[in-house]
């Protein structure tokens, strides 16, 4: 946001108006995540600027007009194309007879027709900050897609004819699938028993090697004859579970880098209880990524290790590495280069969980952990998912209820499923620090682990990968790093296709799923000349970075074994934290 405010016909629009200002006693109390409040605040906005309001209103009425025109088309048989289209990612008009039956295209026309309108008046609301009009959109688009006719038996001409077509089974069923969802408290995306953890799923041979009250270390037996000499450590986000990264043989990126001849380890966070309500983000920090880097170097007897971290683990690796580059000498830092996966460090604009993220909210989320001592994993994923309501929580709404589908087993959705706990510490300090405060780009405004941090400091060469569609770590925001890292730092930056698990989970196919963008950007750089330079290359990113990576992780030496003396297995992969729920 700019330092100078914005106008609209006199009113500031980037602060907060008198309305929100009002407002914000009675939502830190009532309303803290602004369902209600956002909106009002939208509708007494719109109200006191009659001409925007008029001008939205005339924009909606030559809408409806268009479509009173298209109805009488449609009515006397005339062909008549659409007034208004779903939008190319919405799938819940897809079947042809949306289109084919004049009836159901009169519905389907209706409701988009006033869907897109509301939402970009509420995105367009004069008077309002940026924020709260975010805000107020997310909240009613929520709403809307909950209202969506496909969401009702009587409206959903698909359903009425599974119905029909299997003599009333389909809706037998959808009652069956609703009491199993009622029963769980949860719209479920697949069934809790469609996998086993260590019998389908994570299934890499390995070793755990490390364990304190916080992670367990695996490493992974090696399937070449002889290994880089360099370890690649790779730190796990601890609001999943680490198998994200190990789902299947032909998925499992851990079991792809040994087969390419790396040797390594993987983090797999304990589940958080009560007792570790106290645990802080230091304690990551130092008890998580130090104490592993240790072992790993300790291990395979190198001085310094690969380190690579996705999501909030890349968060903690980016913290790791400034702090690292101040505690140690420089000649004694134990990481030679490292990776982040789709990871935010300035979260100034950290996509749609920003409707969540204020003093309201945090406050809310804080009293809620102060009494159980951890935000409990399925607070976590409904908050997620309302980000994607449609796809994530109405399709299965319709699919599993109106129609009477069995779930599918997709690997993916059983891992979403599987959620873990945050201590209150340490998450209360996460969201007030670096998302409330973006305090991680500011330098030395944090202390960590008594080191003061700044990325600056950051001189060790990063592979950063991204993803086109990530709504929880946009790409262009994951860009920034390359601001904020050393200008003698080399990066080569990566846009993968697909989103924030897709892009990085993204094995070698014949032919090709996906595709991506590659290229070293410079410090200051801004991302569409990036972008406009960059090449764009068929097939996956794990083949240009493991082609990185060989040509920095020294030498080809015999295999480590998945254990040693000096570690023995404490178990066998995945492990035991991954399996406490």
């Amino acid at each position: 946001m700019s330092n100078g405010s914005a106008h609209h016909n006199g009113v500031d629009i980037n602060h907060l108006s008198p309305f929100e200002t009002l407002g914000k006693a009675v939502s830190s109390a009532i309303d803290p995540y602004g369902v209600t409040t956002s909106l009002l605040n939208a509708q007494m906005a719109w109200l006191m600027h009659p001409q925007e309001l008029t001008r939205a209103v005339n924009a909606l009425s030559g809408d409806l007009l268009a479509l009173q025109a298209h109805v009488l088309r449609r009515a006397m048989g005339i062909p008549s194309t659409d007034v208004i289209r779903p939008n190319a990612d919405d799938s819940r008009f897809a079947d042809p007879v949306w289109t084919d039956s004049a009836t159901w295209d009169i519905v389907k026309e209706w409701y988009i027709a006033f869907t897109h309108r509301l939402e970009d008046m509420l995105f367009e609301t004069p008077g309002l900050s940026d924020k709260e009009r975010r805000r107020s959109a997310f909240w009613l688009r929520n709403w809307l897609n909950m209202v969506a006719p496909t969401n009702f038996f009587w409206l959903n001409p698909v359903a009425m004819q599974r119905c029909v077509e299997t003599g009333g089974e389909s809706l037998r069923k959808g009652c069956e699938n609703f009491l199993r969802d009622a029963r769980a408290k949860n719209i479920l995306m697949v069934e809790p028993d469609a996998f086993t953890v260590g019998e389908n799923l994570a299934t890499t041979p390995g070793k755990v090697v490390f364990r304190n009250h916080l992670v367990e270390l695996i490493h992974y037996a090696p399937t070449t004859e002889k290994v880089w000499a360099m370890p690649i450590v790779i730190i796990t986000p601890w609001i999943n579970k680490f198998y994200i990264l190990d789902l299947t043989d032909k998925k499992s990126m851990v079991k792809y880098l040994t087969d390419q001849g790396f040797s390594v380890f993987i983090t797999s966070w304990k589940n958080p209880d009560a007792e570790m309500a106290g645990v802080r983000f230091d304690d990551y920090l130092v008890d998580g990524v130090n104490e592993v880097v240790r072992v790993a170097s300790e291990f395979c007897k190198v001085p310094q290790v690969h380190l690579a971290g996705y999501c909030i683990g890349g968060t903690l690796v980016s913290t790791y590495m400034a702090w690292a580059n101040k505690h140690f000498a420089a000649d004694k830092v134990p990481v030679a280069h490292w990776t982040l996966f789709t990871t935010l460090t300035d979260f100034s604009h950290p996509g749609d969980i920003d409707v969540f993220i204020d003093e309201a909210c945090i406050g809310a989320l804080e009293e809620s952990m102060a009494k159980k001592g951890y935000l409990d994993g399925s607070e976590m994923a409904s908050s997620f998912r309302m980000l994607r309501s449609n796809p994530l929580i109405w399709h299965y709404w319709e699919r599993s209820y109106l129609r009477g589908d069995s779930l599918p087993p997709f690997d993916v959705l059983f891992w979403n499923m599987d959620t873990t706990r945050m201590p209150y510490a340490m998450h209360s300090y996460y969201l007030r620090e670096l998302y409330l405060e973006n305090n991680l780009i500011k330098r030395d405004k944090l202390t960590i682990a008594g080191e003061s941090i700044d990325l600056d400091r950051i001189t060790q060469p990063l592979y950063a990968v991204t993803a086109e569609d990530d709504h929880i770590a946009p790409w262009k925001q994951c860009y920034r790093i390359r601001k904020y890292v050393n200008v003698a730092a080399p990066v080569r930056f990566v846009l993968s296709t697909s989103g924030h698990i897709l892009g990085i989970v993204n094995p070698p196919a014949n032919p090709p799923k996906r595709a991506y963008w590659i290229g070293e950007p410079e410090r200051n750089e801004h991302w569409e000349h990036w972008f406009d330079r960059a090449e764009k290359k068929s097939g996956t990113w794990w083949e240009d970075w493991t082609h990185w990576l060989s040509e920095r992780s020294g030498e080809l030496v015999p295999a480590y074994p998945a254990a040693n003396r000096k570690f023995p297995a404490l178990a066998a992969a995945p492990g035991t934290y991954v399996l406490e729920k």
